[in-house]
């Protein structure tokens, strides 16, 4: 069966129902859903609709993840807070955290808000722009369930833990650079196993400390750590892979120490017995309010001419443009805003199973034509 085009409105409204049929509020349900279609609309389908069941319908199904979010603030200063979101829906967390941190911000010129107890709050480039919206500049990290082994190391010790900055320009969309500290991240293999291909070479070391290409085998082995993500740069230091080693490990830490929560191994979502157990990630958000310095229209301005100069800059032979971080992402908007999310065989049969298994009966979806 090929991949078909569901339209936004559909989509939405779909997946909206769904997380609501589990039990998800319908005002959180809103934010999760915009988070998980927002990344399709930037061309990150490694963390959009595609995920919505296995990351988060089977969590809540399994019981290793609330549909109610439950937030408790642990300790709050002027420009700091500390909140435990008690294993609830990552996005509902994320964005209020955010919030939080660009509403100190608008008061004292920063704002930081470090979160313990949550789950996967997706793209970590949503909360990054909800600060340029306000034309500040937003940073934001999350650790996760182990991945990344460290230089010259062959076991996963830390999640792929993206280190996400968003700067407000004068253009039509910001600077905002979203990636992960990995050569690759899971959901990426997860894709290239959806559609039966391998994962390019040197992105995945096994034990014995040699490349994996099989996406599947990946899937499983880094599920039973007998696998690793090399770290950006690569596997070892001639590449210069102990960079992201090290801004892996930083996104941990103030991931962990800052909020005193769980880190590395403590992620993995097994028990003791094998069970199936809650991740309870950290996360960290910093908003920074530009006109707290020179002027929101002063940084715009330079941020914006910093970029004009890099596109215009000399182009490599046989390369038609130079882009900045986040233009990409903004092109794809655009490109794609009139027609809807490019479903594949296997998530067309997920959206039908989850249907039918709430009794979503007033969807038909143009694969079942």
């Amino acid at each position: 069966m090929p991949n078909m085009i569901l339209d936004w409105n559909t989509v939405s409204s779909f997946v909206k129902d769904s997380f609501i049929a589990v039990g998800v509020p319908e005002k959180d349900a809103d934010i999760v859903t915009d988070v998980l279609v927002e990344s399709d609309r930037r061309g990150i389908q490694s963390h959009g609709v595609n995920r919505f069941k296995p990351i988060y319908i089977d969590r809540i199904m399994k019981g290793i993840q609330h549909p109610v979010t439950t937030i408790d603030v642990v300790r709050e200063t002027p420009t700091t807070a500390v909140l435990d979101g008690n294993d609830g829906m990552g996005q509902v967390i994320g964005y209020t955290a955010m919030k939080m941190a660009i509403e100190k911000a608008k008061k004292y010129g920063m704002g930081m808000v470090a979160v313990r107890n949550s789950t996967h709050y997706g793209i970590a480039g949503y909360y990054t722009t909800m600060a340029t919206d306000e034309g500040m500049i937003g940073i934001t990290g999350t650790n996760a369930r182990p991945s990344i082994a460290p230089t010259f190391g062959v076991e996963n010790m830390m999640g792929t833990n993206p280190l996400t900055i968003g700067l407000p320009t004068d253009e039509d969309f910001p600077f905002n650079l979203d990636c992960a500290t990995s050569t690759i991240q899971r959901g990426k293999i997860e894709v290239y196993a959806r559609l039966g291909k391998d994962t390019p070479e040197g992105m995945v070391i096994g034990r014995d400390g040699k490349s994996m290409t099989n996406s599947e085998e990946i899937l499983k082995a880094l599920t039973k750590g007998e696998a690793a993500l090399a770290p950006l740069g690569g596997i070892g230091e001639t590449t210069a892979g102990y960079k992201g080693y090290g801004y892996a490990t930083v996104v941990e830490i103030l991931s962990a120490a800052l909020q005193q929560g769980n880190y590395m191994k403590m992620l993995s979502g097994i028990g003791q017995n094998g069970e199936s157990v809650p991740y309870h990630l950290g996360h960290f958000f910093i908003a920074i309010d530009t006109n707290a310095f020179m002027g929101e229209k002063e940084f715009r301005k330079t941020a914006g001419d910093i970029l004009r100069a890099l596109r215009a800059s000399q182009k490599a032979p046989g390369e038609e443009r130079i882009y900045t971080a986040g233009e990409k992402e903004y092109l794809n908007c655009q490109k794609i805003k009139s027609t809807g999310v490019e479903i594949n065989e296997s998530v067309q049969a997920e959206f039908i199973k989850v249907r039918d298994q709430f009794n979503l009966n007033k969807y038909k979806f143009p694969w079942e034509n």
